[in-house]
């Protein structure tokens, strides 16, 4: 999962281009002699889209391998990721939104309405750094992954305890916290189960 490029524009439908505002790129996974051309075509397909996607509107593009994640603001601030397709949409999105309210706490809607050329946003670098590895970076994701690490761990424990040669029919028998109903209940469902499945 990777950010290739962040890109912060001005994308007003009475301006013919966009402008880039501010930009951010990780090319490390590129050589030497490709990283400038790769920067160009991020450079230009965020452009590109960004100038064509609604007021307000969000959308994504699919080009060339990578996903444009593109979200225009009402007042035409624009931000583009360019990732590759293993990176979640959802997380995409939230960075995106993050990026436009961050860069419009750093600067005032007459500076970037007014600019001509990229403003000063060094938190930009750090954000798509951040963002490399969406497991860290986005907090929901994050919870995701640490549920889904305690349901393994707790399906090892379960297959640990049989491998060592404990039948759980044994100890639901054995158990002083299951009711003779319970007890029923279960070796009914395990019948039951037992007679549908395929081999």
């Amino acid at each position: 999962m990777k950010v290739l490029s962040l890109i912060v524009l001005r994308a007003l439908p009475q301006e013919p281009e966009a402008t880039t505002l501010a930009s951010a790129y990780m090319l490390d996974d590129f050589n030497f002699f490709q990283r400038e051309s790769v920067k160009q075509f991020t450079t230009f397909v965020s452009r590109t889209v960004g100038k064509r996607v609604e007021l307000g509107q969000r959308s994504t593009v699919e080009h060339e391998g990578y996903l444009v994640h593109v979200h225009v603001r009402s007042n035409g601030l624009a931000a583009v990721a360019v990732c590759d397709k293993e990176y979640p949409s959802r997380v995409a999105f939230t960075l995106l939104m993050k990026l436009q309210q961050d860069f419009m706490s750093a600067h005032s809607d007459a500076t970037w309405l007014a600019a001509r050329e990229e403003l000063p946003f060094p938190d930009l670098q750090q954000m798509i750094r951040k963002y490399q590895n969406p497991h860290q970076a986005d907090a929901i994701m994050k919870i995701q992954r640490d549920l889904d690490e305690t349901k393994i761990i707790l399906h090892k424990t379960i297959d640990s305890v049989l491998e060592r040669g404990v039948k759980l029919d044994n100890l639901v028998e054995k158990s002083t916290d299951l009711s003779a109903q319970s007890k029923m209940f279960y070796k009914t469902a395990k019948k039951q189960n037992s007679c549908c499945s395929m081999m």
